[in-house]
């Protein structure tokens, strides 16, 4: 599970992101700024993307915060919270999952949805899960070579479970060049990212809120997505996110946004 020391030195060198909290950096081209009461952490988009997944995830099989935080604290200290090809041995994804292991095949395992769910099957079979520390919990699952090393993550994992599940709103931010700027945008794929949200949180899904918090991770799920399917703007619960804001992705009052449904477009 543990990925070798020079794979984790040139991931470090490699990213971006997962910053110390309260560091403030020239803001990258494109990016993501998640932003708590608790502090700030930056992040590539693919990172976004990665966490807003295994936050879907867990939201499906209808699992506590905690469960989102030791997720978030292992995939940091496996991958940096990066869908690798690549790992220790034959280890692959965000959790460095190995198919010699039996988590599954490797075409699988790179696909963060598949490997957080085989992630959390995982952790629900761990007595106590909710309640013993964090890194014994993690082990538990991982059984990697030290997993003293998961507990260093602990205070970034809290961050980003309270931005990604939708408890504290807007607390994602995220930018990159509108069409036309350096590299094509894709053509604006609403429907492809409403097809992915629906293999995350599960079939038949739609935008509709339900509450707030499920409002704010779908909204937040699509910030994260929206490089991706070419999305130009999400609105929710009088917000509006729209990807000419340029630098800052800052969410902007929209009067007109409804607190049932998120759209996208």
């Amino acid at each position: 599970m543990v990925i070798v020391t020079v794979l984790a030195v040139a991931i470090t060198v490699g990213v971006f992101v997962l910053i110390n909290r309260f560091d403030t950096l020239t803001v990258a081209r494109e990016g993501c700024r998640v932003t708590t009461p608790q502090g700030s952490i930056d992040l590539e988009i693919e990172q976004a993307q990665v966490a807003a997944a295994i936050a879907g995830v867990a939201h499906r099989r209808k699992l506590p915060e905690r469960a989102v935080v030791i997720a978030y604290a292992t995939g940091i200290q496996e991958s940096k919270l990066l869908n690798l090809t690549f790992g220790d041995r034959d280890s692959l994804g965000v959790f460095q999952q190995r198919p010699s292991q039996g988590w599954g095949p490797p075409e699988k395992l790179v696909d963060p949805v598949y490997a957080s769910g085989k992630f959390f099957a995982a952790l629900v079979k761990v007595k106590n899960y909710r309640k013993i520390p964090l890194h014994v919990a993690a082990q538990e699952v991982q059984r990697s070579a030290d997993g003293s090393l998961y507990a260093q993550h602990e205070e970034n994992a809290k961050i980003l479970a309270a931005a990604f599940t939708g408890r504290v709103p807007k607390a994602v931010h995220c930018w990159f060049p509108p069409r036309g700027e350096e590299t094509p945008a894709p053509s604006p794929s609403p429907d492809g990212a409403e097809r992915e949200l629906a293999r995350t949180l599960g079939a038949g899904t739609t935008l509709e809120a339900g509450s707030r918090k499920r409002g704010w991770l779908i909204a937040t799920w699509s910030l994260a997505h929206a490089q991706k399917y070419g999305l130009r703007r999400i609105r929710y619960d009088g917000q509006a996110w729209s990807v000419t804001t340029g630098e800052k992705g800052d969410w902007t009052p929209d009067a007109g946004s409804s607190r049932e449904r998120v759209q996208i477009s």
